[in-house]
């Protein structure tokens, strides 16, 4: 990868597990630095993301600190790797924040989504025209082809919608389907490309009544990414002030409020029956 590069999640979760690593083996870095032949700042850079390991050097360092397992070795490698080569997403980084990019990295290597969602559709099951209306409601000063980029970014990230991608689990709160976004037209095209993902085989939607009253996420919308082993669930929360990524208990808490507000949704048949309805509301407005 060429250009500039700032901290990525991917970089700093790489440094992240080979500093836990190496105080594992107890070992100082001094004494990382000179197995590698070169300064303990230099593994310092690499456990902060500033610089990220290359691949030869991770490989060096899991022989340091005693790694065998081979799920482990190849989780961190195929990560050191996934830091400097070019996925489609790395194409758009002039063009939307880094935490943006990190987000669209994380889709495309969970094996499993948790999406609660309060205020609209999420973006891989958006129609373009429903991603123009967000986009301009949020920048009424975009460009076009600004616009253009972000649409496309957007609908690249839905090719992870397939039989070899990960399972998606989405909650809607009914009132996404009732805002009327970009229009009655958009809307009823949205809610009917919506209704024919419900009988997709991995991806489940399940529509939270306004019945249902108060719920486990008063604050909003957040996604919880389960990742293949060795790495932990990693939950996204995306604010005014940008994105906020967060693993361990905090992850598992989130997604222990995902299963509430799951348990207090209706089920597919019913969810599906309601978005149906909806769109069938805004056909007639």
């Amino acid at each position: 990868m060429s250009g500039k590069r700032g901290v990525t999640l991917r970089a700093q979760w790489l440094g992240k597990h080979l500093r836990e690593l190496r105080e594992r083996a107890g070992l100082t870095l001094k004494e990382a630095g000179e197995y590698l032949q070169r300064d303990g700042s230099t593994v310092s850079r690499f456990e902060t993301g500033l610089y990220p390991a290359r691949t030869p050097d991770v490989l060096a360092l899991l022989d340091l600190y005693g790694v065998t397992t081979s799920q482990e070795r190849e989780g961190l490698v195929r990560l050191s790797r996934d830091v400097w080569q070019s996925g489609w997403w790395d194409n758009y980084s002039g063009d939307v924040s880094h935490g943006i990019v990190d987000y669209a990295w994380l889709e495309a290597r969970a094996e499993s989504i948790y999406s609660f969602d309060a205020l609209m559709i999420p973006g891989l099951l958006q129609t373009r025209d429903y991603m123009e209306a967000v986009i301009r409601a949020a920048d009424p000063d975009v460009t076009d082809h600004q616009t253009d980029r972000w649409v496309d970014f957007r609908r690249a990230r839905q090719g992870i919608l397939t039989d070899e991608g990960p399972h998606l689990s989405i909650v809607l709160d009914e009132c996404v389907l009732r805002r009327p976004i970009g229009g009655p037209g958009t809307m009823r095209d949205q809610l009917t490309h919506l209704a024919k993902h419900t009988t997709a085989s991995k991806i489940e939607i399940r529509v939270l009544p306004l019945s249902a009253g108060a719920h486990a996420s008063p604050d909003g919308a957040f996604r919880v990414f389960q990742l293949p082993q060795p790495f932990p669930a990693i939950a996204y929360i995306s604010t005014p002030a940008g994105a906020i990524y967060v693993e361990g208990d905090t992850a598992d808490r989130l997604k222990l409020k995902y299963d509430r507000i799951r348990g207090n949704a209706l089920s597919t048949k019913s969810s599906l029956e309601l978005i149906a309805a909806v769109a069938e509301s805004f056909a007639d407005a």
